[in-house]
């Protein structure tokens, strides 16, 4: 009895350490029960959560496996499965595990969005788009869900529809700068440069030091002929990021008004 009752210490100490993310403790002390209840599938998926935050994601899963052995039916374990798979980049793998804890709870918004990004990782956006569908509608107050949601539709061109779900986003949590960013990007698609501007400046409001939307603005300036704005926006995204940007640049059709103003071939050869 007294051996129980240290190994129900150990458990609660355990959960009480991941919850301050002091994930290294947990473990320690989920092992510790673990040795007395080796059968406590719930203790095997916690420690996979916390070696999942260490970022053992092979080591993850083996604890994970362990879970489903003593109870396939537990859905937390089959998630917990799926995003470690999905974090090394084995999405359909990660997708079987998705859609095995959604048959055992359906009701699970984390889960589906889970599913939405592998799909996305896969460039299956029809099916990401209808798994993020279902997060939504679960939990509708996700900010998250209603970006990737928004990225996903963009990727099918569908920009209109991009555009709503970017809207809800950003009506959740107003201060997202990547929703604006992403916001003004899908903006520039639809050839609605002012408006794209706009997003833009709000997004760098909240970060101003977010190189994507200085690339952005200067695309729209570009795009409307203002080329000494496009050039020192330009300018701004190359100081934060001159590898990436310069790339792009190089081939980005945004840029073909000014492509032969010295200094704009300057700034690609800094």
């Amino acid at each position: 009895m007294s051996q129980n009752y240290d190994s129900q210490t150990w458990f609660s100490q355990g959960n009480a350490l991941y919850d301050v993310g002091r994930f290294e403790g947990a473990i320690a002390r989920f092992d510790k029960f673990l040795k007395v209840q080796p059968d406590h599938y719930e203790a095997w998926t916690q420690r996979g959560f916390a070696l999942y935050e260490l970022g053992f994601h092979e080591e993850a899963i083996a604890s994970f496996d362990r879970a489903i052995r003593i109870n396939a039916k537990y859905a937390l374990a089959w998630h917990g499965k799926g995003i470690a798979q999905a974090k090394l980049g084995r999405y359909e793998e990660a997708i079987d595990s998705f859609s095995r804890s959604l048959k055992l709870d359906p009701t699970d918004s984390k889960a589906w969005y889970n599913q939405g990004h592998a799909y996305s990782c896969l460039y299956r956006y029809a099916e990401a788009i209808a798994s993020f569908d279902r997060s939504v509608e679960l939990k509708p107050d996700n900010y998250r869900v209603w970006y990737s949601r928004a990225v996903a539709l963009s990727s099918s061109r569908r920009y209109n529809d991009a555009l709503t779900s970017l809207d809800t986003a950003l009506a959740i949590k107003p201060s997202c700068h990547y929703a604006w960013s992403y916001r003004g990007m899908v903006l520039s698609k639809l050839n609605r440069h002012p408006e794209a501007i706009m997003s833009f400046e709000k997004s760098l409001k909240y970060q101003p030091d977010n190189a994507n939307a200085w690339y952005g603005k200067a695309c729209s300036f570009a795009m409307q002929g203002e080329s000494d704005l496009a050039l020192k926006n330009l300018h701004r995204a190359l100081v934060l990021s001159p590898n990436l940007y310069r790339v792009m640049a190089q081939t980005d059709a945004s840029f073909d008004n000014i492509r032969q103003h010295p200094e704009f071939q300057t700034l690609l050869q800094t």
